[in-house]
């Protein structure tokens, strides 16, 4: 008994130890993810008042929010399915070790993780489109319908491949074993203030916010989402979409490489 009491007492001072250690970074995940939702929906929703959806003959909000539930799905499930199998592969099964001494190029390696993330990214954005398009309240039915088929599926896949490039930027500039942090301090902020819950247009009334999204990769697919979706709200220029989702994912792999 006195010999378990001794281990517990080990194990619980082992932690407390490690958790002094990691204090900062546990209170900066315990307060980016309230602070960010907290800062989307009860400051930039009522800043920006009646400016979007249902009024004066507008698209409701259910319109508002399919193209952006959609966006969203493709960047967490994008970034997630690079960072988790980075996680399994470079702690618990050590594959990362065996694939980097195979006998080809480091870039092949990171292709193969993109377009397979790329995939299942394409396969949740399939799953998860008549869902939020079928699911809403009485009377609230969205107003949905692609009207370019091409333009959609060319969106999805370049949405797609971008999301899954940024995942493994991030899984190269950031410790794959603190995944936890970039959940909180740049995926949950990300996608909060990605333009899911309101057009880009609608936040005149928060400049500084505005030109501060044009970074968010999210914007862009949301925005082009609602291009292809919902035309009838209002979205940044097609081509400026697609040259920015073409761009993003240039660039996430360019910087890759470097690194």
């Amino acid at each position: 008994m006195s010999i378990g009491l001794g281990t517990l007492r080990a194990l619980l001072a082992r932690d407390l130890k490690v958790t002094r250690r990691n204090l900062g970074s546990l209170l900066l995940r315990a307060v980016m993810q309230p602070l960010a939702f907290t800062f989307g929906f009860a400051y930039v929703l009522p800043a920006i008042g009646d400016s979007f959806g249902g009024g004066h003959g507008q698209p409701g909000f259910s319109t508002v929010l399919v193209p952006g539930l959609v966006a969203i799905t493709i960047a967490v499930q994008g970034i997630t399915s690079v960072l988790m199998p980075m996680l399994i592969e470079m702690t618990y099964t050590k594959q990362i070790e065996d694939r980097a001494l195979a006998p080809v190029p480091l870039w092949v390696i990171g292709l193969q993780k993109v377009i397979s993330a790329a995939v299942q990214t394409l396969l949740a954005a399939a799953v998860v489109f008549p869902v939020v398009l079928l699911v809403h309240g009485a009377g609230a039915r969205p107003e949905v319908h692609v009207h370019d088929w091409p333009l959609f599926l060319a969106v999805l896949v370049l949405s797609c491949l971008l999301a899954a490039s940024f995942g493994l930027l991030l899984g190269t500039l950031f410790e794959i074993t603190k995944v936890q942090n970039l959940v909180a301090v740049v995926i949950t902020p990300m996608t909060v203030l990605g333009c899911v819950y309101f057009p880009w247009a609608s936040l005149d009334a928060l400049p500084w916010l505005q030109y501060a999204t044009l970074l968010n990769p999210v914007m862009y697919v949301s925005e082009a989402l609602r291009a292809c979706l919902t035309p009838g709200v209002p979205h940044l220029p097609v081509w400026a979409c697609l040259l920015a989702l073409t761009g993003g994912t240039v660039l996430a792999l360019s910087l890759i490489h470097i690194s």
